[in-house]
């Protein structure tokens, strides 16, 4: 499945994931972006000017493009379906998050063009789901699901991955992943065109079960990136991974208040 080309690429980096200081360690506020030469650099780039597109006189599929290239990096959503006449989907959707915490909502987008995806149809008709996070060791398993295969044939199949029984829900969740989530539809908002298509389907899910491999967590108990390895999706055929991190405290307003007095920024 690899291009022609990718014998020219360096191999892929096998370095695990460390936390580095933030890009801009001594920044505080009030700062422009200027006081660094990291920023210095960045503000130059704006003497090329800007390219304004107008969304209404543009080529759809070339604003797809665009703007999936600049929507990133996002989340990759591996959805186990199932129709009513039993047949099994698996497929990946970068347009998904997590919209709501009490209570769990997760949202995953469905393109209806040229047709109706499966993954969409199945959810409407049977009303459950798997949402299961995608991590580097099995990445390709998981983009053969991405084919446009025929009517009938099975994903599972083709992806060599492995079923697990979920608890609440029919449809299986994917055993090599780490992280998964069974769902029930919430609701599904059909986005029209001007023209009064339906282009996408927005599907909301409540989150009924989280299935947490207990390799991946941390002492918190919580995710540890690094060894969850989770991938994401860039502009294109692009996937990006995990490698450093950084924290930066979210600013406490009684902890700053001196500071940004003193410096008569408001």
């Amino acid at each position: 499945m690899s291009t022609s080309n990718d014998s020219d690429l360096p191999s892929f980096d096998t370095s695990e994931f460390k936390y580095t200081q933030p890009p801009q360690p001594s920044w505080t506020f009030g700062q422009p972006i200027t006081s660094t030469e990291e920023g210095r650099k960045w503000a130059e780039q704006e003497k090329e000017g800007w390219k304004s597109f107008d969304i209404s006189a543009e080529n759809p599929r070339f604003m797809y493009s665009l703007c999936t290239s600049g929507i990133a990096p996002r989340p990759v959503a591996f959805v186990s379906t199932i129709a009513e006449n039993g047949d099994e989907n698996l497929a990946p959707f970068s347009w998904f998050n997590q919209v709501s915490a009490f209570p769990s909502v997760i949202s995953v987008s469905c393109l209806a063009i040229p047709r109706h995806k499966d993954t969409a149809s199945n959810i409407k008709a049977t009303k459950g789901f798997t949402v299961n996070i995608i991590s580097e060791p099995w990445v390709a398993h998981a983009n053969s699901c991405s084919i446009d295969a025929p009517p009938g044939v099975s994903e599972w199949a083709l992806s060599g991955l492995t079923r697990e029984p979920s608890i609440s829900v029919k449809p299986a969740r994917v055993k090599e992943s780490a992280f998964a989530l069974e769902c029930e539809l919430l609701q599904i908002v059909d986005i029209k065109n001007d023209a009064g298509a339906i282009t996408t389907n927005l599907i909301l899910g409540s989150v009924k079960y989280v299935h947490v491999r207990k390799a991946v967590l941390n002492d918190k108990g919580t995710i540890d990136p690094a060894k969850l390895m989770p991938v994401a999706r860039m502009g294109d055929t692009t996937f990006v991974t995990v490698k450093d991190g950084f924290r930066i405290p979210r600013p406490v307003w009684a902890d700053e208040k001196e500071t940004i007095e003193n410096l008569a920024l408001l």
